[in-house]
């Protein structure tokens, strides 16, 4: 789920000129018109959520529905209609192909829907497992690349062109290197930079690089900073966004340039966030789901986006 955006520094103006005009005033921050809470349905279950650059798009898990969501307006609509069984969990937009990417979870497929009409264009079965998970995914050149975060590999969908492959094209890459697979949640989210993908482990809170060619993983260096619990990752440049479900905060840390190191720059929470599962980056703000997972009533619990500022 990744967006760029660079920061610009302004230095060394001369003493001697610093009085000769007037300063320049400063644009208005369209931020400052921007909501910092968008409402869902109630019962909506909100997991993903991916941005074309204007508008985000919103998965269900309780019934696979997407929401198309204006974040000026606060205004919302449903462009692919729930079904049962169905499941949305990570999203990804495809601007290249006009479709939205659906991870489905322990159904085992990966969906490809309409930007527009929210029509299933095509979708793509991988062998059922008991234990299988199809959590998040990220859409490059080469493909569709998903994690499963209950086995130690990838679920890939090949992509050549704009054209989509059959279904039989589908095939599982597993994982070798120097990822360890531990009981539990494994990993999560995922983001793809200079050909090379970056996903988090949730349960230990590693940071892995990872070869989308031959499936090796390699260790990226935190500073000793965790990411237990990381869930849904945005990138930004060489800012790399990660959300900490259970910990209700989102932690930014920047990459270096062979990404094989990541520094934290910082973290930020809100009294507005539960249990936020992923976010998406539209100009300077990060719109965050919040999945409020552990809610005696998540059918008929209130959901919602929350807006912080992207660092």
């Amino acid at each position: 789920m990744s967006r760029r955006r660079a920061a610009a520094v302004l230095a060394c103006l001369a003493t001697g000129l610093a009085t000769a005009a007037p300063a320049a005033a400063s644009p208005p921050d369209v931020t400052d018109h921007l909501p910092d809470r968008i409402n869902l349905p109630r019962g909506y279950q909100p997991e993903g959520v991916t941005t074309d650059g204007r508008r985000l798009y919103v998965g269900s898990l309780a019934d696979g529905s997407i929401r198309r969501v204006d974040p000026r307006t606060r205004s919302h609509k449903t462009i692919a209609a729930g079904k049962r069984g169905r499941v949305a969990v990570g999203v990804d937009h495809d601007a290249r192909r006009g479709l939205v990417w659906v991870a489905g979870g322990a159904t085992s497929v990966v969906r490809a829907h309409d930007a527009r009409t929210g029509k299933v264009v095509r979708t793509y079965r991988f062998r059922p497992l008991a234990d299988r998970f199809l959590n998040d995914l990220v859409v490059t050149r080469a493909g569709v690349f998903v994690t499963d975060s209950v086995n130690q590999r990838l679920a890939v969908v090949p992509l050549h062109g704009r054209k989509l492959p059959p279904p039989r094209a589908a095939r599982i890459l597993r994982l070798t290197g120097a990822l360890e697979h531990e009981p539990g949640f494994n990993l999560n989210g995922i983001v793809a930079s200079k050909g090379r993908l970056l996903a988090v482990q949730s349960n230990t809170g590693r940071l892995f690089r990872i070869d989308p060619a031959s499936g090796r993983t390699f260790r990226v260096r935190t500073g000793g900073y965790p990411l237990t619990a990381g869930d849904g990752m945005e990138l930004d440049g060489r800012l790399l966004h990660v959300v900490r479900n259970q910990l209700d905060l989102v932690a930014t840390l920047e990459l270096s340039p062979r990404l094989r190191h990541a520094r934290l720059v910082a973290e930020q929470s809100s009294s507005d966030f539960d249990v936020p599962t992923t976010v998406a980056l539209v100009g300077h703000s990060l719109w965050a789901v919040n999945a409020r997972f552990g809610n005696p009533d998540p059918e008929n619990a209130r959901y919602w986006l929350t807006r912080v500022p992207a660092h």
